[in-house]
């Protein structure tokens, strides 16, 4: 698999990373529901024997557990990947939880983070959401102090405005900008994408399947009958009218798929990459089979007539 320099670092990365959220299981408030840790593990397992180099995950993934698995997952392994992980969202001993970008509170998180990653030095180490917005100097400042002790190897920002990134690039630079971007929330390519591409920022998208919404396998019956502890099935865009539009686009997806020999899914994360302000995307598997599924978006070149093709539905259904 190709890499590619992650923003003004020394990070050569992968077009795809793991994505370690729903990996996290359920029983929190941002859960999938119910994941066997056996299936996480070899998930992972199976993205690395895949070519995949990085792993992306964030302490309030399951409240903690994402990253055990992350660290059970790489156990005796040589390949070792490079692990990004994120700070930010904490929570109390029933799970409430709250947001910190204050310089003690992040000391605690890094310092679990590596304990629960069993890594001396986290590779990637980013603001998981600018919030409370009044702390984001001393949260980010905070981060500059780790890299400089050399705890963080690098550090980056995850669902920042531009005005954000100014404020934090006033203060130290910033590696990476991770937001959400996928056909169904295309937003951020107006304005943050083009601002980090003027700035060297690397950008590693999330959910650039919206969250399962964009592989072809989902249905109204599979929405209706996700578990209750799985947030999509709060979530607006997996509800009526939006679910039926999104899944009008699946259809789109799935004829260009068809001529490539690729999933729905495929080309909804290749498509993400078609953008030169994107360096990478996070996916997400649940099983081996998912990651199986996914991986030929890495080297998927769509054409021009594809673009257009989808161009052309965003357009019709805004």
């Amino acid at each position: 698999m190709q890499t590619q320099q992650l923003g003004q670092s020394d990070l050569q990365i992968t077009p795809i990373g793991f994505g370690a959220w729903a990996i996290g299981g359920g029983g929190w408030a941002f859960g999938w529901g119910p994941q066997e840790d056996q299936d996480s593990v070899a998930a992972i397992q199976r993205s690395l024997d895949l070519g995949v180099n990085w792993i992306d995950t964030a302490a309030i993934y399951g409240l903690g557990h994402s990253e055990e698995i992350v660290a059970k997952a790489l156990k005796g392994r040589s390949d070792r990947p490079y692990i990004f992980t994120k700070c930010s969202m904490v929570w109390d001993e029933t799970g409430e939880i709250s947001r910190s970008l204050k310089a003690d509170s992040i000391r605690r998180e890094v310092e679990d983070s590596l304990r629960r990653l069993q890594v001396d030095v986290i590779d990637l180490y980013q603001i998981h959401w600018p919030v409370p917005d009044e702390q984001i100097e001393e949260g980010w400042e905070t981060l500059a102090i780790l890299q400089k002790e050399g705890k963080v190897r690098h550090i980056g920002v995850s669902n920042f405005s531009v005005g954000q990134s100014k404020r934090a690039k006033a203060i130290a630079p910033i590696t990476s900008l991770q937001p959400p971007y996928s056909l169904v929330r295309p937003d951020v390519q107006e304005d943050v994408l083009p601002f980090c591409q003027e700035h060297g920022i690397g950008v590693i998208v999330y959910s650039p399947m919206q969250s399962g919404l964009l592989t072809g396998k989902m249905t109204p019956e599979r929405v209706a009958n996700m578990p209750d502890n799985d947030w999509r099935k709060r979530s607006d865009e997996f509800q009526e009218p939006r679910l039926s539009r999104n899944l009008k686009l699946v259809e789109v997806l799935r004829q260009i798929g068809a001529a490539h020999g690729r999933s729905p899914g495929e080309v909804a994360i290749a498509w993400t990459l078609t953008n030169p302000a994107v360096t990478a995307a996070i996916v997400g598997g649940r099983n081996p089979q998912q990651v199986e599924g996914i991986i030929g978006a890495a080297d998927l070149q769509l054409t021009e007539s594809d673009l257009q093709q989808l161009t052309t539905f965003l357009q019709q259904h805004p």
